[in-house]
């Protein structure tokens, strides 16, 4: 088949980045594949971090045109007519922001016009965590020139069906990031991040937005019964919104010496060294649908505590690989605190190491060819 994946990679940085270029490195053993990427992705008003672009080197043998521009209606029918021309099998377009619908659904529209390319959709969201004016004309518009949709939680798919009722849907959990390399000793990360080696770590990682809650997890780091346990955080990401407010709390209630700041993006060769260094990871979130951060930890085997949000419980069965508990500042320690009392660690790795068998990329990819010959039929 020849596969066209439309949306972010190299140079471009980030999660999604990291998933387009894995999902084409899996279809790319027996197929032909190729990504469409962004010229120009975000305009700056859109974009919270330091830069959008990594300075890591290209994925090796993936084939990464960066020609879409986000805003240039122009470059929507310049890019859609020439997708059109390849007439690709198969689009796979992932789906995470309403302000991305007027461009992908302009190009889409275009490319299915040689009456030959079917068009998938992976919805990471559908109503977005972060609301504007215009997300439900911009989402409608983007849903109608597609076939079919793979969503990675039950939520997703039943916001999908508040928009279409009728075009076919499968959920299919977030595959395991596995291309961050293998784990290390706690010891040995530890030592290269500069921490103590002794002592109980938990890791808060990945873009810091309100919806994550981190200020919920500070506040459960105030805890006293905390404070006593000498349990330590990771900060690893970085600021998508108001540093300070982050910043306050920890002078406020002098947690420096409780928490530790690596708050630069952190490049992918790094991320084995902070899920190495911890015991477990803390996704305080208020609100969620899946979570990549939670493939990774599956990736090094760490137990997770999460908030009773969205799809996180589908990925963490309480009690078995970590513990869910209630979007609170209590609830979180007192969570933190069972992980430890209880001793859960040796339990929850054992597994996770069974649990993780059901996010293989394989099966992602079956459920995706799945939906293909449905829309075939």
């Amino acid at each position: 088949m020849k596969i066209i994946i439309i949306g972010s990679a190299h140079p471009l940085r980030g999660g999604l980045s990291t998933f387009n270029e894995r999902l084409a490195e899996v279809f790319l053993k027996k197929n032909e594949v190729e990504i469409y990427s962004f010229s120009l992705q975000y305009p700056g008003f859109l974009f919270p971090g330091k830069s959008q672009y990594t300075t890591e080197p290209a994925p090796k043998e993936l084939k990464i045109k960066s020609v879409i521009n986000s805003i240039n209606p122009l470059n929507w029918i310049k890019i859609g007519q020439q997708i059109k021309k390849e007439k690709a099998d198969l689009i796979i377009i992932k789906y995470w922001l309403p302000f991305m619908g007027p461009c992908f659904g302009t190009i889409l529209r275009l490319a299915k016009t040689n009456k030959i390319t079917k068009v998938i959709s992976i919805l990471d969201n559908v109503i977005p965590h972060e609301k504007r004016f215009g997300d439900k004309w911009f989402t409608q518009y983007f849903l109608k020139p597609v076939d079919a949709f793979l969503s990675m939680s039950h939520e997703v798919l039943n916001d999908l069906r508040t928009f279409e009722k009728t075009k076919n849907a499968l959920y299919s959990p977030h595959p395991i990031y596995d291309n961050y390399g293998n784990l290390l000793s706690k010891i040995e990360a530890r030592k290269k991040l500069n921490l103590p080696e002794e002592g109980k770590y938990i890791l808060f990682f990945g873009f810091i937005r309100k919806y994550k809650g981190l200020d919920i997890l500070l506040e459960a780091m105030i805890d006293e019964r905390i404070k006593n346990a000498n349990i330590k955080l990771i900060i690893a990401g970085e600021y998508y919104g108001d540093e300070e407010l982050y910043n306050s709390i920890i002078k406020k209630n002098k947690l420096q010496n409780q928490v530790h700041l690596f708050t630069d993006f952190i490049p992918n060769e790094e991320v084995r060294l902070y899920f190495s260094a911890v015991d477990c990871v803390v996704q305080p979130y208020r609100d969620a649908t899946q979570s990549g951060i939670s493939q990774i930890a599956y990736h090094f085997e760490k137990p997770m505590i999460v908030t009773n949000i969205g799809g996180l419980p589908e990925i963490v069965p309480d009690n078995k690989v970590g513990f869910v508990t209630e979007v609170s500042s209590k609830g979180i320690a007192d969570a933190i605190l069972k992980f430890y009392d209880e001793k859960k660690e040796v339990e929850f790795i054992e597994n996770i190491k069974e649990e993780k068998k059901k996010y293989s990329w394989d099966f992602f990819i079956e459920n995706i060819m799945k939906l293909y010959k449905s829309i075939q039929q």
